[in-house]
């Protein structure tokens, strides 16, 4: 746990009514930024969609078409889930794990039509009993040895459209995208010292460490870290996925 020292840099003291017309200087800009967010979410429905090949995945149940993942709606939210074949689980993505971990209710998604589900990269067989240590809700599918673009890969979120039986991809991510789902840094965004890390523009003294150094601790993802018997990676037999 990262400990902030007295010690360490820290913004002025000025009095509330200095604050507020700091704070409100700021909120204009804020608000500017919010606008043009709505702007692109406006023009993001307006993108063309590609229709999709509907090609069935291996869930729970064994091979699942297209049309019952998407579980009776329209709509279709999914997470693309790197996988490290055959490592253990505190070797899976930290990066995935940070980003699925704060979606655990798809609730909101589901009273608007829209299902949510994770496309994993490794089999199922490695999969299955990751998800179940980690405790996810949602549904994971393989698409271990798939490589039509609109189902493999890793580290994205995709958004797809069914109309009767043809399948449409209509948005997918890029790099920084998935941060649509990791609500925890987009709280550490408005703390003091942000994300404290090296690539951030942060005043002199600053508190700040080479980029996903707490993304990890002692040897696992941080979620881990709530799932009960787990222990530091060595003090106890490795959990493998397979």
């Amino acid at each position: 746990m990262a400990i902030i020292q007295t010690t360490t840099s820290a913004p002025p003291v000025v009095d509330r009514e200095t604050w507020l017309r700091e704070r409100g200087a700021l909120l204009v800009r804020e608000k500017a930024h919010t606008r043009e967010g709505d702007a692109i979410a406006a023009a993001r429905r307006r993108l063309p969609m590609t229709e999709v090949t509907p090609i069935p995945l291996i869930g729970a149940h064994g091979p699942t078409p297209l049309q019952d993942i998407f579980a009776g709606r329209d709509q279709l939210v999914v997470y693309r889930h790197m996988w490290h074949l055959g490592k253990p689980f505190e070797d899976q993505c930290e990066g995935c794990t940070a980003s699925i971990w704060d979606f655990q209710n798809a609730a909101y998604l589901e009273e608007r039509g829209i299902s949510f589900a994770v496309f994993c990269e490794g089999p199922y067989e490695e999969l299955a009993p990751f998800r179940d240590f980690m405790g996810y809700p949602h549904p994971w599918y393989s698409t271990h040895g798939i490589d039509d673009p609109a189902y493999a890969g890793g580290g994205e979120i995709a958004c797809f459209l069914r109309r009767d039986d043809r399948f449409f991809l209509t948005y997918e991510t890029t790099g920084r995208g998935v941060e649509a789902i990791m609500s925890s840094h987009k709280l550490l965004d408005m703390t003091v010292y942000g994300r404290q890390e090296v690539w951030e523009d942060s005043p002199e003294g600053w508190p700040q460490e080479p980029s996903y150094t707490r993304w990890r601790r002692d040897g696992r993802p941080v979620p881990q870290w709530t799932r009960p018997g787990v222990g530091p990676v060595g003090a106890q037999p490795q959990q493998h996925c397979h």
